[in-house]
């Protein structure tokens, strides 16, 4: 099975595979972006550092068997979110999930994330599209795919969204086809 590149770059960004090794700088960015996060991650609720453990070590067994890839957004040397490419919508399809630590947002530096990541997925060969999927209320997530091109095809209920306190439980789904 063939996965994308450990590092990933695009214009002022770097993407990083995220290792064990990243748990002390992850910590601290997350710890640093938790009022923004909670809203929209339900996982940000729960965080700890023995969680976040635990996610590192199943993005190393994801990574190995190619169900997703997870990086740390770097910028001018400094990590300041994550983001993956995550093989959770079927076939020939990889899902994009992003964030960014609130003292970095309104610099571009997510949409040039998920620009590499879209590279990325489309240097693999059998990837045939990539989507995001955002709550309808986080309106900063969903005008990233909108300035790579995305287009939107569903707006649906999710039973599983609405579990962060600002999430409407609507799903928007953006979708990039390989052209």
């Amino acid at each position: 099975m063939e996965h994308p590149a450990e590092t990933l770059t695009h214009d002022r960004v770097e993407l990083r595979r995220k290792r064990l090794d990243d748990a002390d700088e992850q910590h601290r960015v997350v710890v640093e972006s938790l009022e923004h996060l909670l809203p929209w991650m339900a996982w940000a609720s729960g965080y700890t550092r023995e969680s976040l453990e635990d996610h590192l070590i199943r993005a190393q067994k994801d990574w190995a068997s190619g169900t997703a890839y997870d990086y740390v957004i770097v910028s001018d040397g400094v990590p300041v979110g994550s983001c993956s490419l995550m093989r959770r919508i079927g076939p020939g399809g990889f899902e994009i999930g992003y964030w960014i630590h609130p003292g970095w947002t309104g610099r571009g530096l997510v949409t040039m994330a998920v620009a590499a990541l879209v590279e990325a997925a489309f240097a693999l060969p059998a990837t045939t599209h990539v989507e995001i999927h955002h709550d309808e209320a986080n309106t900063a997530s969903g005008a990233v795919p909108g300035r790579l091109g995305f287009t939107v095809v569903s707006r649906e209920p999710d039973a599983e969204r609405g579990g962060a306190p600002a999430e409407s439980g609507v799903t928007v789904v953006h979708r990039l086809n390989r052209g």
